[in-house]
C-alpha cells in the first residue's frame, strides 16, 4: 500500500511545490510522473503477489474511517495513469507547437494526476464525490488554458459538471439515509432492491455518465476536447473520462442489488450501442480534425458501457475482462490520435480535415501515429481493440438471442472505420505546397507513435493479459 500511496502523493506534492515556488517545470513534473509510474508499477506487482491491501485513514475503525483499497485493477490503473501523464507531459515539454509549455498545465496536470489516483484508491461514496469535484474543476482549468475560444466550452463544462455533482450527491444523501454506511463493501452488505435504493442509484448513474459524457450525455465532451489544447485533449479522453466510469463500475457490480443492477444493465447495454452509431456519425460528418477525434471519444466509450451494461444483465464473468481491454486500449490510442491530430493540425496551420491532403508527405510520422491508432479504434487485428471486441463479441455468439448485440458491436466497427479512413483517404492524396511557415517537429512526431505501437504491442501478451485480467477481476469486483 505504500507504493499506492506514494504514487498518489507524489504529483500532489509536486503540484504544491510548483505553486509555492511560483514554477512552472517541466522537467520538475517529467520527473514526479516518472517516479509515480515506478511507484504504480511496484504497486502492481506487489499486489499481484501478495493479495489486495486495505487501509482505514484518520484512524477510525469501520465505518468511520475512509477506506483505501489497493487490487490488481487499482494498481493497473495507477500505473497506466502514471504512464499516460509522463508521456503527455514529455510532449509538452517538448513540442515545438505546445500551448501549454509557459502555462499552468504544469501545477495543473499534477493536481489531476493525484487526483485520479485517490479515486482509484478509494472505496468511499463521499470521497468519490470530492475526487469527482477536483478532476471536474480542474479540468475545465486545464480546457481554458487554450484562452478565449476556448471559454464557451469550459463554461458549458463545468455547468453540466456542478449539475452532474448534484446528481450524485443527493444519490449519496438517499443511500446514507437509507443504511448509514457511505463505504462500498459495506453497502454490498445491507442494499435492498427497494425505490429509495434505486432512486438513489439511478441518481448517482445519471451524475457518473454526466461526468463520464456517456451517449447520451455526452454534448459537452466535443467542443471542450477539441478546444483545449493538444495535451489537455489527450489527459482528458485517454484518462479523465475512465474515472467517472470507473466508479459506475464498482456501484453497480459491488454495492447495487442484482435485481436493479440486471434492468439498469439492459439500459446501459441500448446506451452504449447508441452511443456507437451516433458518435461514428457524427464523427463522420464534422470537418474538423479533432472533433472527429472527440465524437471518436463518444463512440468508443459506447463499447465500455456496453460490455457493462451486458455483464449486469448477464452476470457473464468475461465482460469484466473486455470492459478493461477497451479502457486500456481506448487511452493508449486516444493519447496518440490527439496528439498526432494535433501536430498535424498546428504544422498545417488549419483545423479542418481537408487540411490533411497530402499528409503522409507533409507530416508522414504523425499521420502514421494516427492511423495505427485509429487501426486499434477499428479493431483491426492483432490490436488491443481486436482483442476487447474479441472478448466482447465471444459470448455474444454463444445464443442466437445474443446476436443482436453483436450486431450493434459491428456496426460500431464499421462506423470507426469510415471515419478513420475518411482521414487517411485524404492523407494519401497530393499534397499542395507547404508555405514559408511549415516547421514539422521530428520529435514530437515520433512521440505521438509510441502509445500507438503500445496499444498494438498488446498482441504480444494477449493470452496472458486475458488470463491475468479474467482472474483479478473476479476478485477486484
Amino acid at each position: 500500500m505504500n507504493l499506492a500511496l506514494l504514487s498518489m502523493l507524489l504529483p500532489l506534492a509536486t503540484a504544491l511545490l510548483l505553486l509555492a515556488l511560483r514554477s512552472r517545470s517541466a522537467l520538475l513534473v517529467i520527473l514526479s510522473s516518472a517516479l509515480a509510474l515506478g511507484a504504480g508499477s511496484g504497486a502492481l506487482f506487489q499486489v499481484v503477489d501478495g493479495g489486495s491491501e486495505t487501509l482505514l485513514l484518520g484512524g477510525w475503525d469501520s465505518p468511520l474511517a475512509i477506506r483505501f483499497h489497493l487490487t490488481p485493477v487499482t494498481g493497473m490503473l495507477l500505473a497506466f495513469t502514471a504512464l499516460i501523464h509522463f508521456l503527455v507531459a514529455i510532449y509538452a515539454a517538448r513540442s515545438r507547437h505546445s500551448q501549454t509549455r509557459h502555462s499552468d498545465y504544469w501545477p495543473l496536470s499534477c493536481l489531476l494526476h493525484g487526483s485520479l489516483a485517490a479515486l482509484w484508491l478509494s472505496r468511499d461514496l463521499f470521497n468519490w464525490y470530492v475526487t469527482l469535484e477536483l478532476l471536474g474543476l480542474i479540468s475545465v482549468a486545464l480546457v481554458a488554458l487554450a484562452g478565449p475560444k476556448a471559454y464557451r466550452a469550459a463554461l458549458r463544462y463545468l455547468l453540466l459538471s456542478l449539475m452532474a455533482s448534484l446528481c450524485y450527491l443527493l444519490g449519496v444523501a438517499l443511500l446514507y439515509g437509507q443504511y448509514g454506511v457511505l463505504d462500498v463493501g459495506l453497502l454490498a452488505e445491507v442494499t435492498q432492491a427497494d425505490h429509495t435504493t434505486s432512486a438513489a442509484l439511478m441518481l448517482m448513474t445519471l451524475g457518473l455518465m454526466l461526468k463520464a459524457a456517456l451517449w447520451p450525455l455526452h454534448l459537452w465532451l466535443p467542443p471542450a476536447h477539441a478546444g483545449a489544447p493538444t495535451a489537455v485533449s489527450a489527459l482528458l479522453s485517454a484518462l479523465v473520462v475512465k474515472g467517472p466510469l470507473f466508479i459506475l463500475w464498482l456501484l453497480w457490480s459491488q454495492a447495487a442489488p442484482a435485481e436493479i443492477g440486471q434492468q439498469a444493465g439492459f439500459l446501459m447495454a441500448v446506451a452504449g450501442v447508441l452511443a456507437l452509431l451516433s458518435g461514428g456519425w457524427s464523427a463522420m460528418r464534422t470537418p474538423y480534425i479533432k472533433t472527429l477525434v472527440a465524437y471518436s471519444t463518444v463512440a468508443q466509450l459506447g463499447y465500455a458501457l456496453m460490455a457493462l451494461g451486458l455483464l449486469l444483465f448477464w452476470q457473464i464473468p468475461e465482460l469484466h475482462v473486455a470492459l478493461w481491454l477497451f479502457v486500456l486500449a481506448h487511452g493508449l490510442a486516444k493519447l496518440s490520435m490527439f496528439l498526432a491530430a494535433g501536430e498535424m493540425q498546428a504544422t498545417l496551420g488549419s483545423r479542418r480535415l481537408t487540411s490533411l491532403k497530402g499528409a503522409t508527405q507533409t507530416v508522414p510520422v504523425a499521420m502514421f501515429a494516427f492511423a495505427v491508432a485509429g487501426g486499434s479504434l477499428i479493431g483491426l487485428p492483432p490490436s488491443g481493440g481486436f482483442l476487447a471486441k474479441w472478448v466482447l463479441l465471444q459470448p455474444l455468439f454463444l445464443e442466437p438471442s445474443h446476436w443482436p448485440w453483436a450486431v450493434g458491436v459491428l456496426l460500431g466497427t464499421l462506423a470507426s472505420a469510415v471515419y478513420v479512413f475518411r482521414v487517411v483517404s485524404l492523407a494519401f492524396d497530393r499534397a499542395e505546397p507547404m508555405g514559408p511557415n511549415y516547421r514539422p517537429d521530428r520529435f514530437a512526431q515520433w512521440l505521438t507513435m509510441l502509445p500507438a505501437l503500445l496499444v498494438w504491442g498488446m498482441a504480444l501478451v494477449s493470452e496472458p493479459l486475458i488470463e491475468w485480467l479474467t482472474g483479478v477481476t473476479r476478485v477486484s469486483a
